[in-house]
């Protein structure tokens, strides 16, 4: 995927990994570019700014995997919003194949609406320029931004298929220490899911139309 800073829009070109292969062009988007609702993103493509090979198509239209897309959204946003920054990193794991990174509390993940600079993926294109050329800059998931923790960056497109992969498949276990306000006396599970909050679009919360998420807790 090419992050390229233009005047009048934000392209971004890029080949639709494998494993989105059968998905719909629109829920294909929606999937490598979460930070943007299905809702505009359709909208963009009814308006004739999603090109696919080259050429228009529909929100319904089916891709295999391969295919060249260009969005070009009209810009209203920051023009700086995937510009390289010089952004410290605390790396504490890299091969060939991906980061692990360290990711301090207060640093948002990607550019959105209000955090369209100084984000990790300004860092990441910054420390690796190449990965402007992997869906989301390697990206496969994501921290609040007032979260600290690992996040695993992918440095190729093999491995982000990979790592998306496994991550749609819950093979991954991701761990979390939490501070809360109250009294927990046992250990439990929460089983709600989880979306976009209905009137705060910038935060996560229990909805009916939200994605199946389940959290076992242990008080430690």
């Amino acid at each position: 995927m090419q992050l390229q800073n233009m005047k009048e829009s934000l392209n971004h070109n890029f080949s639709v990994p494998m494993h989105l292969g059968g998905h719909r062009l629109d829920l294909a988007l929606q999937q490598m570019f979460p930070e943007h609702s299905r809702s505009r993103l359709q909208a963009w493509i009814k308006e004739g700014l999603v090109t696919l090979n080259g050429e228009a198509a529909s929100a319904k239209t089916k891709v295999w995997g391969g295919e060249r897309v260009a969005i070009n959204p009209p810009v209203n946003m920051q023009e700086n919003a995937f510009k390289p920054e010089d952004i410290p990193l605390d790396i504490v794991y890299e091969d060939d194949a991906l980061l692990v990174i360290n990711k301090p509390a207060g640093l948002v993940v990607h550019p959105a609406a209000g955090n369209w600079t100084g984000t990790l993926l300004n860092a990441l294109l910054f420390h690796l320029p190449s990965l402007s050329e992997i869906p989301r800059c390697g990206i496969v998931h994501r921290l609040d931004k007032d979260t600290s923790g690992l996040l695993v960056v992918a440095k190729t497109l093999e491995a982000q298929t990979s790592l998306v992969r496994q991550l749609q498949a819950r093979t991954v276990k991701r761990e979390y220490r939490a501070i809360v306000w109250g009294q927990i006396w046992r250990n439990g599970k929460i089983d709600q899911p989880i979306g976009r909050h209905p009137h705060a679009r910038t935060k996560m919360a229990v909805t009916r139309t939200g994605k199946p998420a389940v959290t076992h807790y242990e008080v430690l």
